[in-house]
């Protein structure tokens, strides 16, 4: 199979879909990998390195996508990219299409395999491509939320740990799932006071076992996030239901509880937000304010530190990937009920029921595809 990474366009994302290392697994396995010139600088993989590997190094963008018959990406397509798609092309990379109807509309009419990161479910209900970058937004919001907590960032003037005899910073996490774990790790480190809530009480009981004594648990209802805001400083949303839009657990309404200057970091902004009030952001410009409340909502978070991104990623994608480049895409997901979860869209089809849902589209029965 002639698999393609093309370089990442979407602003500030630095990451690529797969390092020498992968290259190196894909050839010997008998394919052949067209890499975009320049696609690994940004994550510290020359050019060079790509082609000691056995990889070919394609200047010309449209090439690479008419040559390859997978494309592997970090983000999903955007608009420009989205003329490129073609039937019967394999797209793997994050979609997360129930935050995009248009995206959603594109990769339907292109009539391309589009098999999602973000919904690859192991039987246990893990995801096991979206833990790494999950790992790596949950510790982000934690040190970029502190950041925007100081005064010249439009903050309130708050310490993370504050001194003694000054009180630390208050910070409330939606979701006690991988974001919300990492953290609550890197807050409570920094010595602030934190709440981590989650309607799932055995996940809440474990947490409270195991995390340290200045995280506390809570179960997550409207009346305790209500109780909570009025003397919070940072809230964290890391809220995720895969492949699917993501709640708004504070609503427009609720923001003037808040003091101003208090921080929002949502993290589920890939899958519209766990704030009404959220809207994506990149790194060039990631905040906003909203009634006197800052919100971070960089949709590429992980793409601001890419070496350790792009490690973590393909890591845990290349496997896959090779599954798909030695089965073709029918028998791979046939032989792996993994993978056959990370099927969104084929042939024009939608067959992830979540995404059907959220735009009220039809939805087909994977089986149909297959």
């Amino acid at each position: 199979m002639i698999i393609g990474v093309p370089k990442e366009i979407k602003t500030h994302e630095n990451r690529v879909a797969m390092i020498p290392g992968g290259v190196m697994q894909c050839v010997r396995h008998g394919h052949d990998v067209l890499i975009q010139k320049g696609a690994g600088n940004g994550s510290g993989f020359s050019d060079e390195a790509y082609v000691k590997a056995g990889a070919t190094i394609i200047d010309d963008v449209e090439e690479i996508w008419k040559r390859s018959e997978m494309i592997m990406k970090v983000k999903e397509p955007i608009a420009e990219e989205y003329p490129r798609m073609r039937e019967g092309q394999i797209l793997f990379t994050y979609l997360h299409f129930a935050a995009s109807k248009e995206l959603t509309e594109a990769v339907s009419e292109s009539k391309c395999i589009a098999i999602a990161y973000e919904t690859v479910e192991k039987s246990d209900g893990s995801l096991p491509l979206l833990v790494p970058m999950s790992e790596v937004a949950g510790r982000m919001s934690t040190q970029e939320g502190a950041k925007y907590l100081e005064k010249p960032m439009g903050g309130r003037g708050i310490l993370m740990g504050g001194i003694p005899g000054v009180p630390p910073a208050k910070v409330i996490i939606l979701g006690g799932g991988i974001v919300g774990v990492n953290a609550a790790k890197i807050a409570a480190g920094m010595g602030a006071q934190v709440t981590i809530l989650d309607i799932n009480i055995p996940r809440l009981r474990y947490l409270d076992d195991v995390m340290p004594k200045n995280i506390t648990t809570l179960f997550s209802t409207e009346a305790n996030i209500r109780k909570l805001l009025p003397d919070t400083d940072m809230v964290i949303g890391g809220v995720l239901k895969p492949g699917a839009k993501a709640p708004h657990l504070v609503t427009k309404e609720m923001l003037s509880l808040m003091k101003p200057g208090t921080v929002l970091v949502d993290v589920a902004i890939d899958q519209g937000g766990c704030f009404e009030t959220s809207k994506p952001t990149t790194h060039d410009k990631p905040t906003y304010v909203v009634d006197d409340i800052v919100h971070y909502c960089v949709a590429n978070m992980p793409g601001a530190v890419p070496f350790t991104s792009t490690l973590g990623l393909t890591n845990v994608t290349l496997p896959y990937a090779v599954q798909i480049a030695n089965k073709g895409w029918k028998r791979a997901l046939n032989e792996d009920p993994e993978l056959k979860k990370g099927l969104n869209i084929a042939d024009g089809e939608i067959v992830y029921k979540y995404v059907a849902e959220a735009f009220d589209m039809e939805y087909t029965d994977i089986n149909e595809v297959m």
